[in-house]
């Protein structure tokens, strides 16, 4: 027990570059607050760049990181997982057999189109989880969440802090961890450091991991000087 608490405590505030499940599956049952994450959507997708997303082509990474996942989240706690919406059932069917219960459903709402087809896209869902029976946050959020644009400068599908924060103070209290197994560019772990919260995040590209740890260490950088004191000159 004392070597897991040791290794928990190595990874809090880090991204660790690897594989997921095999990362999640070395840390003990139970140990985080909160998991907010942005999985690949399963849709093979192609930035106007040329970027890609590793592992979005097929599902079989799907249920065993969510059993993972379900198996860290603490009881009677929630989790937020935004997802692909044409692969619904496949997304689903791994929340339910990995135990979570569907509690809520966001809609996250672009200023922009990504994409036009029948429709033009101008949304983001995202679903809302539960691990047992969590107590209801005293302020609900709003089930539809302004996102403006990101820029997508560290990653292809890079989600803004300023659409995520507000989900982080709403279903955690300051201090406790939050997970996010599928880090990307690092907008969740930022958005859990500048709430006051505690991260541990995932990221299998190593490019990707290599942008996100740089752009905490940048993050924490600001923090730091922000709660610095200020120092008055002597009057001698």
């Amino acid at each position: 027990m004392q070597a897991q608490t040791t290794v928990q405590n190595q990874l809090i505030n880090t991204i660790t570059q690897g594989d997921c499940i095999e990362i999640m599956r070395k840390m003990p049952a139970q140990t985080v607050d909160f998991i907010l994450t942005d999985p690949p959507y399963l849709v093979n997708y192609r930035d106007r760049d040329g970027r890609t997303i590793q592992n979005d082509a097929d599902d079989a990474w799907l249920k065993p990181a969510m059993r993972e996942a379900y198996r860290l989240l603490k009881q009677d706690r929630v989790a937020i997982m935004f997802y692909g919406w044409t692969k619904i059932d496949a997304f689903f069917d791994a929340w339910k057999s990995a135990g979570f219960q569907p509690v809520g459903h966001l809609v996250f709402r672009k200023t922009y189109s990504s994409k036009s087809r029948f429709l033009r896209y101008h949304h983001e869902q995202a679903y809302l989880l539960a691990k047992g029976r969590p107590p209801l946050p005293k302020q609900p959020l709003a089930d539809v969440v302004d996102m403006p644009y990101s820029g997508n400068k560290l990653h292809p599908t890079q989600k803004p802090v300023a659409a995520l924060a507000p989900l982080v103070r709403s279903f955690t209290l300051p201090g406790e961890l939050v997970l996010d197994p599928f880090t990307g560019s690092g907008s969740i772990c930022a958005a859990s450091l500048l709430t006051g919260r505690r991260y541990f995040g995932i990221e299998l590209n190593a490019g990707f991991h290599e942008a996100a740890s740089q752009r905490l260490d940048r993050v924490k950088e600001r923090i730091a000087k922000r709660s610095s004191p200020v120092l008055i000159p002597s009057l001698r």
